[in-house]
């Protein structure tokens, strides 16, 4: 198997059933993708909290928060990072959405957000900075795969067409 199948293999696409996943919050509350049942959300995935590209896609999806949740979508954020940091990170860019913690990164690799990626150029085991809209019956109605921090949240935005 060529490792583009293998990496597709394991991508979701839309129309795939979203994986369940019941995660710890920054306040150490149980946060599960049932929770979100009958309900549109934006699960993305990142590699850090307080990194800048981390930092400036958390504040852009606060930004548009206002806009996303009067379309009826919430959002909710995975990294490895453990409580306790995601606390910090929250408090200090006010951020007002879930920040879940996946230290294990098993939710990260059924979601296809974590394995193989290149960075400088070389081929590295990390989380792969991904984004995706699930729609009210639990399935994937967007799947984004190695976007970029800067400018991301507006073309999601903008493909939701929620850009005004």
């Amino acid at each position: 198997m060529s490792t583009d199948t293998a990496k597709k293999k394991n991508r979701l696409e839309v129309g795939d059933k979203a994986p369940a996943f019941e995660l710890l919050d920054d306040t150490e509350k149980t946060v599960s993708l049932s929770d979100y049942a009958g309900k549109k959300v934006i699960v993305y995935f990142y590699p850090r909290a307080n990194t800048p590209g981390c930092t400036k896609e958390a504040c852009d999806f606060q930004d548009n928060l206002a806009l996303l949740k009067d379309s009826g979508i919430s959002v909710v954020a995975i990294s490895p990072d453990k409580p306790e940091k995601l606390a910090g990170f929250r408090d200090k860019y006010d951020l007002d959405f879930p920040l879940l913690s996946d230290p294990d990164k098993e939710v990260m690799t059924e979601w296809g957000a974590f394995g193989e990626k290149k960075n400088y150029g070389k081929i590295v085991q990390g989380v792969i900075r991904s984004t995706f809209l699930v729609d009210e019956d639990g399935k994937i109605a967007l799947a984004k795969y190695n976007v970029r921090a800067t400018g991301h949240v507006a073309r999601i935005l903008k493909e939701l067409e929620l850009d005004d």
